[in-house]
C-alpha cells in the first residue's frame, strides 16, 4: 500500500481548518500530514487503518490523529456498488500543534491539552462520547472567526479531560522517541532505535546507562510500564508492520529485517501483539 503525503500548506494562512464532507465513499488513500486531525464520522461504515491499528468503524466515532501518523478510512464493499445510495459523511478538523503560537499550550493552564496532543501521536479513539460533544463539533463547523476558535478550544479542553479512550497505533509502529529530560534514557532510546534489527542484550544497554543489569531492568520497567524485552519486541513488530504494509519484502525477509532470528518466533510474537498472523495482516491491508 503506497503511502502518500497530503499537502495542507494552506493552513499557514489560518489557525485551523474545518471540512464537512459528504460523498459516496471516503477516498481510498493511505496518507499522512504534519497537521493533527480530529475526525467525527457522521454516516459511514468500514475499516479504519491508523498506523498498525486495523479496526471496524461506524457512525458516531471520534478520532484524534497526531502529526505524520499514516491513516485511512476504507468503506465496506457495498459503498462502491454502482447502484449504491449510501453516503459517507464526516467532519474533519486539521490544525498544527502550535496553531495558537509556540508557547500557548505550554502554559500551566493549557498543559492538559498539550498532553492530549502528545497522546495523539498514537491515534486516540474516544469511547462513550456523549451527544452534546458531537453536537458541539457540528455547531463549530458552522461558526466563523473568534466564535469558532473559542468553540474549538472548548472542545479540545473537554476531550483532554475525557478519561475513556483507547490508543490505537503501537509504540513500535510510531517509532518515536519519548520526550524525556533524562539524558541517560535519551541515549538508551537512541541506541535501541539504531540497533533494534540486531541482537540487543540487557547488559549492553545497562552499560550505556552506567547501571548494573538488574538495576537497569527495574528502572526501565518503572519508566516504561513494560519490561525491556517486551519494549524491544514491540519496536520490532511495529517495524515489521510498516514493511508488511509497504509490500516490498516477503514475510520471511521481513522476519529477519525486523530483528528476529527465526520465522516461528516472529510469527508467534506477531500474533501475540497484533492478534493476527502476518499473512492475515497483509490481507486486511490489501482490501
Amino acid at each position: 500500500m503506497k503511502l502518500h503525503f497530503i499537502d495542507r500548506s494552506c493552513l499557514d494562512n489560518t489557525s485551523f481548518s474545518t471540512q464537512v464532507n459528504k460523498m459516496p465513499y471516503f477516498l481510498k488513500i493511505w496518507h499522512y500530514h504534519p497537521e493533527l486531525e480530529l475526525g467525527l464520522n457522521l454516516e459511514s461504515e468500514g475499516t479504519r487503518f491508523i498506523g498498525d491499528s486495523i479496526e471496524k468503524f461506524e457512525p458516531g466515532e471520534l478520532i484524534l490523529i497526531g502529526e505524520n501518523l499514516p491513516h485511512m478510512w476504507l468503506n465496506d464493499e457495498k459503498y462502491f456498488k454502482k447502484d449504491s445510495s449510501l453516503l459517507a459523511r464526516n467532519i474533519g478538523v486539521h490544525f498544527k500543534k502550535n496553531y495558537l503560537g509556540n508557547t500557548f499550550f505550554h502554559t500551566s493552564e493549557m498543559s492538559h491539552i498539550l498532553d492530549l496532543f502528545n497522546r495523539a501521536q498514537f491515534g486516540i479513539k474516544f469511547l462513550k462520547i456523549d451527544k452534546e460533544t458531537i453536537e458541539e463539533i457540528q455547531e463549530m463547523s458552522e461558526l466563523e472567526g473568534f466564535d469558532k476558535s473559542i468553540k474549538f478550544l472548548m472542545i479540545l479542553n473537554k476531550l483532554s479531560r475525557h478519561k475513556d479512550y483507547k490508543l490505537l497505533a503501537s509504540e513500535g509502529y510510531v517509532n518515536s522517541f519519548r520526550i524525556n529530560k533524562n539524558e541517560t534514557l535519551d541515549k538508551v532510546y537512541a541506541y535501541i532505535f539504531k540497533n533494534f534489527k540486531k541482537e540487543i542484550t540487557l547488559q549492553c544497554v545497562a552499560d550505556i546507562a552506567h547501571m548494573n543489569s538488574s538495576a537497569f531492568s527495574r528502572f526501565f520497567k518503572r519508566v516504561n510500564s513494560k519490561t525491556f524485552s517486551k519494549y524491544i519486541t514491540e519496536i520490532r513488530i511495529g517495524y515489521a508492520c510498516k514493511l508488511l504494509i509497504e509490500n516490498k519484502y516477503n514475510i520471511n525477509e521481513i522476519c529477519y529485517e525486523s530483528g528476529f532470528n527465526n520465522i516461528s518466533n516472529f510469527n508467534r510474537k506477531f500474533k501475540l501483539i497484533m492478534k493476527c498472523s502476518p499473512s492475515t495482516y497483509i490481507k486486511q491491508h490489501e482490501k
